[in-house]
């Protein structure tokens, strides 16, 4: 911060003057701590969630995929190692609408997600979460 100036009003109040580049700066890191602060306030509940007993938490492979755009039924399917095909097979539902549940194109029905988690041995919350 270059050039701050403060000034005092008549009744004592001390007033700080500063560049528009300064001050978006500041403006900018403020909202950068406000997102900080509701991201650990979303981790904190949920890890308390977990902890009363309230979800099962995903595989580290799994955060990881979701951090980098995949859908969570591509991101656990490849975390099982199994390819679309196969999943398909084992859950009696078309290669082509599993890859629309993939790509968020076509969202499933409950009983869908039930047989998907049923091939894939995990909880059904977790795709149905």
């Amino acid at each position: 911060m270059a050039d701050v100036q403060t000034l005092r009003t008549p009744s004592g109040e001390e007033l700080v003057v500063l560049s528009r580049e300064d001050y978006e700066a500041l403006v900018a890191l403020a909202s950068e701590a406000a997102e900080d602060e509701d991201d650990v306030a979303i981790y904190d509940a949920r890890k308390a969630e977990m902890a009363a007993g309230g979800g099962t938490a995903l595989p580290e492979p799994v955060g990881a995929a979701l951090l980098r755009g995949d859908s969570l039924l591509k991101a656990i399917r490849r975390w099982r190692g199994v390819s679309q095909t196969a999943l398909a097979e084992r859950s009696g539902i078309g290669q082509g609408y599993l890859s629309d549940l993939e790509r968020r194109r076509r969202s499933g029905t409950p009983e869908t997600f039930e047989k998907l988690a049923t091939a894939l041995d995990v909880p059904t919350s977790w795709l149905t979460a």
